[in-house]
């Protein structure tokens, strides 16, 4: 069982900068492939980013590419999401997932433990 909790959320003006961190229980972070979603109001939820156990591969879906960045520090079981160049349209509550497999999974059915989520907004 994984507990995870993230931090970092708030309000920013566009253009700002946020560091989502997503920190995990347990022994065995590192053998959990480790991703971001969002959830808008009214929207589906939508995978955001993913990245290995190691940290050497990561995905990220086109709108954010060149604006956010996924990272992770086994040492402190810790999983981030650094957002710059924020815009409106990023405003969400931002949820971090682990999956169990080595797969960087981008559907929601693809991971096991969800934490409860950080709210991000923009303004414009």
């Amino acid at each position: 069982q994984v507990q995870l909790v993230e931090s970092g959320g708030g309000l920013v003006q566009a253009g700002g900068s946020l560091r989502l961190s997503c920190t995990a229980s347990g022994r065995t972070f590192s053998t959990y492939v480790m991703g971001w979603f969002r959830q808008a109001p009214g929207k589906e939820s939508e995978f955001v980013a993913a990245i290995s156990w190691g940290g050497r591969s990561t995905y990220n879906i086109d709108s954010v590419k060149g604006r956010f960045t996924i990272s992770r520090d086994n040492a402190k079981n810790t999983v981030y999401l650094q957002m710059n160049s924020l815009k409106p349209e990023d405003t969400a509550v931002y949820y971090c997932a682990a999956d169990r497999t080595y797969v960087l999974g981008r559907t929601v059915e693809e991971y096991d433990y969800w934490g409860q989520g950080t709210q991000v907004t923009v303004s414009s």
